[in-house]
């Protein structure tokens, strides 16, 4: 007999669809002096962005309409390995844009291979987990080593690029997951002091991450050069007030804050509209990854439940960092602010990832709890 699938969580739905909603308003603001200035329209990242929302959305329903299951087929995991792993390593042959390499394709037609690695690292990882159980999950090498594997080449190839943030965004995500697989906490501590063993060897060794931080922890000593994009973003949103300036009036995005509508959306959207706008976007985050961590706790089997936590992870961990960039409460470092900032290949990315925790939804347990 067939399963009956149940509705998507709607609550879920709908939180995306308005997060989407204030990232294309808030682009379109962020981006307009820029558009008109280097593409003669202002108009430009708003025509963009709204072009990969609408493919978001439409991957989104089509991952929604997948059961979930589909994804830990063997052999699709398999091919899907090699082919994140070719995409990974192809973005070496193409140019550098601003210093790095992390795009396949040209022009409009660009995607980042990591944002792909961060959905497919869930899958995987998900999916051996269950195949193990947790008494494997407890010992080191036949339990954890596979997964680690994985998840060094990946790390290894993205930071590579370089993106270090991106790198420790699948790094934790996949701790996240390991952990709640079922290893050991004695396990788990020493692979994250290792981790950041390594993630302080790789700040050593690039100069501009050692910049980075030593423009964090005192900003105002090179308020031109290294502390530049944080004391920007802290007076952006410090203007704003509770209300703040109105939408469409903001002065730092008059080339003020570096990549406006990108990694610093979130403080034009303080500047623009106040404390009490940066507080509906939070809650609107906080509400997202409460969902998903109930659809994780309600779902019938271990791996949807993983699936579910691992795809929340990525949300939580994103948004929180780049929360915490914002506000310099963190060295400044790129990452997007999930369905808000702009940028094709991560929205749309994200859109199949959230189709697949819909998925999740239409199965999970109906009885006792709610």
């Amino acid at each position: 007999m067939k399963e009956k699938k149940g509705p998507i969580d709607f609550v879920l739905f709908a939180d995306i669809l308005i997060l989407l909603s204030v990232g294309i308003c808030m682009v379109f603001s962020a981006s307009m002096l820029e558009g008109e200035a280097y593409y003669g329209t202002p108009y430009y990242y708003l025509i963009r962005q709204g072009i990969w929302a609408v493919l978001g959305i439409i991957v989104m329903i089509f991952t929604s309409n997948i059961d979930y299951r589909f994804w830990r087929n063997k052999n699709i995991l398999m091919f899907g390995f090699f082919i994140v792993v070719l995409m990974l390593i192809g973005v070496f042959f193409f140019p550098p844009v601003k210093g790095a390499r992390r795009w396949l394709g040209f022009g409009f037609a660009r995607i980042q291979p990591s944002e792909i690695a961060k959905i497919f690292i869930v899958l995987f990882l998900a999916n051996m987990i269950e195949k193990k159980g947790q008494e494997k999950m407890q010992r080191f090498l036949t339990g954890l080593i596979p997964g680690i594997l994985i998840t060094g080449i990946f790390v290894g190839l993205i930071i590579k690029e370089p993106n270090m943030s991106t790198s420790v965004i699948v790094a934790t995500v996949s701790l996240i997951l390991l952990f709640a697989g079922g290893a050991k906490f004695a396990h788990m501590m020493f692979l994250f002091l290792l981790g950041i063993g390594l993630a302080v060897v790789a700040i050593i060794l690039e100069p501009y991450r050692m910049n980075r931080l030593t423009g964090f922890l005192n900003p105002w000593k090179d308020k031109l050069g290294l502390g530049y994009q944080a004391i920007q973003s802290l007076y952006a949103l410090g203007v704003g007030g509770l209300f703040g300036r109105g939408l469409g009036y903001s002065k730092q995005k008059f080339f003020y804050i570096p990549e406006a509508q990108n990694d610093f959306i979130f403080a034009i959207i303080g500047e623009e509209l106040g404390f009490i706008a940066t507080f509906f976007v939070i809650l609107c985050f906080s509400v997202l990854i409460w969902r998903g961590i109930r659809i994780a706790i309600k779902c019938k089997d271990k791996y949807g439940s993983l699936v579910a936590l691992g795809i929340t992870s990525i949300i939580a961990v994103q948004s929180s960092v780049n929360f915490l960039v914002v506000s310099s409460f963190m060295p400044v470092t790129g990452v997007t602010l999930p369905l808000i900032s702009y940028g094709g290949s991560s929205l749309l990315f994200t859109m199949a990832g959230l189709g697949i925790l819909l998925n999740i939804s239409r199965y999970i347990t109906k009885d006792g709890v709610d």
